[in-house]
């Protein structure tokens, strides 16, 4: 898959719940997690003084669970970008199975009004270069 972005870790205590695996929230915390980490790589300072993104819905589907100690990957993509906004995935791996799915739509906002804006073509450009689909 090009233009995908990966980022690997182990599962420690902090995502375990009452029930002894990673807590469904957490999921939702580790696809925002990629999602920036993939945003800082791609972007400019320029862009980044000018803007933010923020999250208008996330569409989570689980398949399995993740437990203490599990190496997990994150693998993330963009959609279509749209208007104000942008679709991102994120694929939640474990033993090369994705066990969580999770689409996102994130809003761009002005960072001085935060205030929604439409996407400029200098992240136009950014998205399309990085989009899959």
């Amino acid at each position: 898959m090009e233009n995908h972005f990966n980022f690997s870790f182990t599962v420690d205590k902090t995502s375990i719940d009452n029930l002894n695996h990673v807590n469904n929230v957490t999921y939702l915390n580790w696809a925002q997690t990629v999602a920036e980490k993939h945003w800082k790589k791609i972007s400019t300072s320029s862009i980044n003084n000018k803007y933010v993104w923020v999250v208008i819905r996330h569409e989570v589907d689980y398949f399995s669970s993740a437990y203490l100690n599990d190496e997990i990957v994150l693998k993330t993509w963009i959609g279509e970008s749209y208007g104000v906004k942008s679709d991102r995935f994120v694929d939640i791996l474990k033993d090369d199975k994705v066990i969580c799915s999770v689409k996102t739509i994130w809003c761009l906002l002005d960072k001085n009004s935060m205030k929604p804006v439409r996407i400029p073509e200098e992240i136009m450009n950014v998205l399309n270069s990085n989009k899959i689909g």
